[in-house]
């Protein structure tokens, strides 16, 4: 990959302009139709940081979960009895350990707001790092509030706080710290992964056994992600190091740990900081998004929103064939991203029954444990096995079912894996409605054996003769599903988002786990004995019916090839303060669009010898999104509106040069403005008085395909 070092003249600071190892020639490693059908599809190599940044994510979630898993018992129930003063209860009895004694709603309350918090704020996060921050800045600063947060937490446990109520100030500032520090980092960690992939295009490569394969994007960014949520679900298993140190020591040992896990992720960021490829904030595309709907609204009213043709109103090629003559700040790429950010969103949407399947409606699965037998067994660690299924599981699926479906040529898409995802979810939500029925049919207080009523004389928790280790198969087929979920899910809300969206679209996708807690929360009244055999067994058939249309609804996009939603007719400008890290020993690879106009006001590009392509269009579409220009305000504060002509000529045969040519009916005329036309001498002759430049000379770029 060839580059050049510049200058920015505003902040003096070195840019890298780097080439595409495609740029200007045919790439004879781009996969032709036939073998996009027939070969075998292998995923890239992964980068040293690309495995780091998981490790990242597994200190952050071991943090987190470590936490989060324990606010149940320590909002709902009382200072056991007997207890050893630190909220553990006495050894050899069926109780559980607690703190505050507010009760099951109110202990809903708390965990379903802390949590939906966590998952909305994100939206405000995304903007901002893709906007204003970054991506790295954002989750470093998240990275801090985090640590001031489990500070205070360890205060909170202080034994002279818990017995006299005065441990719930510092806890409930401490909890939603906690919330706010990971909504700073969760929608952003995943895009700063992803940019560290090396290809973004499908790539045949010759194996050492003379094997002919294709090099998938997607198959890399699936294998990348599975390690990333393998390593969140490592981090989860924290939540058993917790729970047992609050049922055999206290909370002050419960809080600690996590903190513990925090400690290293300042030292180990600022390691990364320098090794990663790191995309400066490039505005946030979200107003122009908003033009685009409103634009595509006026034209065809909600009642159109989803059928053919809904976005083609805000392309500038379809304005400028209906005479209108308003300003567009777009091109009809970045439309077309905009479709496909939208479709993504459309998928997330089914998101929230699958969580709801996956963990149950509120804190009903903590309160189906409390009533099980637990002989000694913590009743929180129960629900670790949706981690351990995904730590057994994930290395399955990526290291042998997906491999050998690959090698049978079995398409097993996102929309395929999803719905599996769905499927097996709602199955899971079945598991816990059978087992809360025998619960309440087999317990000693019928359908009320989560209450706090539900006690001998002496205040110790009565229990069905249920062991509480029938729940690990509801819990694992959630892990399981969200495996088929989730993972996928990650890939389409970055591959569909707008280059300088991928923040905001990543925090729709958590914002859907968001919806799921707003659901829980506003059903806390109802998540309680004697309902909770219809909380889980309502979920569950609604799942089922939505995984059928979810299904139908989606499953052209796994006919589609994987492609990144760039909106390649823009070039990045780098500016500001921050600095963009280009190859290193720890990225081999990047592939950013080439900046060969970055400093034109106007461009004409004539794409050469296109009858060596066979005249094709697919050809000259490929290297019109790899050439045009950047449509936005440059450094220098210059003119917004670039202006740009591509025609495809051949200087051989004459075709397109000075007549429109009949070899390629398949070209429209270019615009620029109001000037219109067909060949490269109408281009030129387009081309009004040049303003003043900031750097001396012109600058040409010659290739031909």
């Amino acid at each position: 990959m060839a580059s050049k070092e510049r200058y920015d003249e505003k902040v003096d600071i070195p840019v890298v302009e780097e080439t595409s190892p495609t740029a200007g020639e045919y790439d004879e490693n781009e996969p032709t139709e036939e073998e996009l059908s027939t070969l075998r599809r292998v995923p890239g190599n992964l980068p040293l940081v690309a495995y780091l940044i998981c490790v990242v994510e597994f200190s952050e979630r071991a943090s987190y979960l470590g936490v989060s898993g324990l606010i149940s018992n320590f909002v709902n129930r009382p200072m056991p009895v007997g207890g050893n003063g630190y909220g553990a209860p006495p050894r050899g009895t069926q109780q559980t350990a607690g703190a505050l004694g507010m009760g099951t709603v109110k202990a809903n309350a708390v965990n379903q707001s802390f949590s939906m918090l966590a998952y909305v704020l994100p939206m405000l996060f995304g903007y901002l790092s893709d906007a204003h921050t970054g991506r790295f800045k954002m989750i470093f600063w998240g990275v801090f509030v985090f640590g001031v947060a489990h500070v205070l937490m360890v205060g909170a446990a202080a034994p002279t706080l818990l017995a006299n109520g005065g441990a719930k100030a510092p806890f409930f500032i401490s909890l939603y710290m906690l919330s706010v520090g990971a909504a700073m980092f969760k929608p952003n960690v995943s895009p700063l992964l992803l940019d560290q992939m090396p290809t973004t295009k499908a790539r045949t490569k010759l194996l050492s056994s003379g094997e002919k394969v294709i090099v998938d994007p997607e198959v890399t960014t699936e294998r990348a992600m599975l390690w990333f949520y393998l390593l969140i679900n490592i981090g989860g298993f924290m939540q058993v190091a917790t729970s047992y140190a609050e049922k055999y020591v206290g909370w002050w040992l419960a809080f600690i740990l996590p903190l513990f896990l925090y400690l290293p992720l300042p030292a180990l960021l600022f390691w990364l900081r320098k090794r990663l490829v790191l995309h400066p904030p490039g505005g946030s595309d979200l107003l122009n998004v908003v033009r685009v709907l409103r634009i595509c609204l006026a034209g065809g009213g909600i009642f159109r929103v989803g059928r053919h043709g809904f976005w083609d109103a805000a392309k500038p090629s379809v304005i400028a064939a209906n005479g209108e003559r308003f300003k567009t700040h777009w091109n009809d790429q970045f439309v077309e991203d905009v479709r496909r950010a939208f479709q993504a969103t459309g998928i997330f949407c089914f998101f929230p029954i699958q969580f709801l399947n996956d963990n149950g409606l509120g804190n009903a699965a903590s309160f189906l444990s409390t009533m099980l037998t637990t002989n000694g067994v913590p009743n929180d660690v129960i629900s670790n096995f949706n981690a351990l299924s995904i730590i057994v599981f994930a290395p399955i699926l990526n290291y042998m079912l997906y491999p050998l479906l690959r090698r049978l040529h079995i398409r097993y898409g996102p929309v395929a894996r999803i719905t599996t995802g769905l499927a097996l979810s709602s199955i899971g939500g079945v598991g816990y409605t059978v087992l809360n029925y025998y619960a309440y049919k087999l317990g000693p207080c019928g359908k009320y054996g989560s209450s706090d009523t539900c006690v001998d004389a002496d205040g110790v928790s009565l229990v069905a003769p249920i062991s509480i280790w029938w729940m690990a198969i509801p819990y694992a087929l959630g892990g399981i599903s969200e495996l088929f979920v989730n993972v996928p899910a990650y890939g389409i809300a970055y591959s569909r988002a707008p280059k300088n969206m991928r923040g905001v679209v990543s925090a729709v996708n958590l914002l859907n786990t968001a919806v799921a807690y707003a659901i829980g929360l506003a059903c806390s009244a109802v998540v309680r004995d004697p309902y909770l055999t219809w909380v889980f067994g309502g979920p569950s058939i609604v799942g089922g019916v939505l995984t059928v249309i979810f299904y139908f609804m989606f499953r052209h996009i796994d006919k589609e090839e994987y492609m990144l939603s760039e909106d390649a007719e823009r070039v990045l400008e780098l500016e500001g303060t921050g600095n963009t890290f280009t190859e290193n020993s720890y990225n081999k690879t990047t592939n950013p669009t080439p900046a060969i106009a970055a400093n034109e006001d106007q461009t004409v590009i004539a794409i050469n010898n296109m009858e060596a392509t066979g005249w094709s269009n697919d050809r000259f579409r490929q290297l019109s999104r790899t050439y045009a220009p950047v449509l936005r305000d440059g450094p220098d504060g210059r003119d917004e509106n670039v202006r740009y002509a591509i025609v495809p000529v051949s200087s051989g045969t004459g075709d397109n040069l000075v007549t429109r040519t009949s070899n390629m009916p398949w070209f429209h005329d270019w615009q620029i403005g109001p000037v219109m036309g067909a060949t490269l001498w109408d281009a030129i002759n387009a081309i009004q008085p040049l303003k003043p430049k900031t750097q001396e000379g012109p600058s040409y770029d010659s290739d031909s395909d």
